[in-house]
């Protein structure tokens, strides 16, 4: 199901117009935001075809390989008599990559793993994107701090971060304490991954985070790579934030369900871990997205600066908090070193941010009242009941750098 066709303007190719008014940062009108992942995963298939392939609904899926949860030797047994094999380099805790022989079909494979070991929980190895809309033009440069007197979380914090890579050089990480994880140790900068972390706990003279005084434990899942993204490593990344008991992780990441993924994301909100996801831009009538549309996952989809939500953010059950997604600048990779961006990915750090404060070590108990306390203090929906547009309300709307500061 798409929107209806509404005609919005599109951006001129002469911008100079708009920059000299300021008009163009204001801007909510950017295209069709909600085909924006649709044509990513498109675009990820054609250019990729020896390493990504589609699964039966059209998600990408790395090729010739399944991924298997926790197998017993009876399933590894069955697997290898299949003619698979077992690739112990993607093994995490509890996730097995199988390899799928070249000259066989990797959805015939699964089906017949499943059939010899109906016991055992085995699934495609799902690519996931980033669910941010296409960056906006750049603000110019400028020295006012609109973020000066913001109040910010006190104490010694720890938050975890599934992404992609971070320009750890950027100005406003100078003095943020990252811990990386993933690509053999080798630095791959992102855009995204670069402005997300910066919404947490990046901090300039002119920019500030939520909680810039926290450690991030970053985990990079891409390493430049075309099967970057892939549930295996998002998996191998959720068991190393475990094993260093980070409590609250952030998640900009969407893609289908996955049954290895529900797995692991259902054991940790188990050890009471609080796993925060954005619930992506494909529309108020698009089918749910993954992660935040698991069970115990608090999903936070995005709003404008006067509160209401994004067009082309998703609706629904999954929907537990919002916060701001559009008007707003984070850090970027090169000149100009900061860019208005959009999307439920930059919403999501606010919200897990703000989470971290209350949970500072995994508990199902204090994970409870770290949200009880989180939906007490949002703003926008006074019922105390969740809405499929915001949950149960708005979050960090204090934190939004508006782009007027940067002109």
């Amino acid at each position: 199901m798409r929107l209806p066709g509404v005609q919005l303007p599109q951006l001129p190719l002469n911008l100079q117009p708009l920059r000299d008014t300021g008009r163009l940062l204001e801007r909510t009108d950017i295209g069709d935001l909600t085909s924006s992942r649709l044509k990513q995963v498109a675009s990820l298939l054609r250019q990729h075809r020896d390493v990504l392939e589609p699964d039966p609904r059209g998600e990408p899926v790395v090729r010739h390989e399944i991924l298997a949860w926790s197998p017993s030797e009876a399933g590894l047994a069955a697997a290898r008599a299949a003619g698979l094999t077992v690739v112990e380099a993607e093994a995490g805790a509890s996730t097995v990559v199988l390899r799928v022989p070249a000259q066989m079909d990797t959805a015939a494979m699964l089906e017949r793993l499943r059939q010899r070991d109906p016991d055992g929980v085995y699934d495609f190895n799902h690519v996931y994107t980033g669910s941010a809309a296409q960056p906006m033009d750049p603000p110019s440069s400028g020295t006012q701090d609109p973020q000066a007197a913001l109040p910010h979380a006190t104490g010694a914090l720890r938050i975890g971060l599934v992404d992609s890579g971070i320009a750890r050089e950027h100005e406003v990480f100078e003095r943020a304490r990252i811990q990386p994880w993933g690509c053999d140790g080798k630095d791959h900068p992102s855009a995204h991954g670069t402005a997300v972390a910066a919404l947490m706990v990046g901090r300039a003279g002119r920019f500030r985070g939520v909680a810039p005084q926290a450690v991030l434990y970053a985990a990079d899942i891409y390493c430049d790579s075309a099967t970057g993204g892939s549930a295996a490593r998002i998996a191998a990344a959720l068991d190393w934030l475990a094993r260093e008991q980070v409590a609250v992780i952030n998640l900009s990441l969407v893609g289908p369900p996955n049954q290895i993924l529900e797995r692991v994301v259902a054991g940790m909100v188990k050890r009471g871990h609080l796993l925060v996801a954005a619930v992506g831009n494909d529309g108020p009538a698009a089918p749910p997205l993954y992660p935040a549309s698991y069970p115990g996952v608090v999903g936070v989809s995005g709003v404008d600066k006067r509160g209401q939500p994004l067009p082309e953010a998703a609706r629904g059950p999954q929907v537990m908090f919002a916060a701001p997604g559009n008007q707003m600048v984070s850090a970027a990779i090169g000149n100009p070193p900061y860019r208005t961006v959009r999307g439920t990915s930059f919403a999501s750090p606010v919200v897990a941010a703000l989470l971290a404060d209350g949970l500072r070590q995994p508990s199902p108990a204090g994970a409870q009242r770290a949200l009880a306390e989180a939906a007490k203090n949002a703003s926008g929906n006074a019922s105390g009941v969740p809405n499929p547009e915001v949950g149960y309300g708005v979050l960090g709307a204090a934190y939004r750098t508006d782009p007027s500061g940067f002109r």
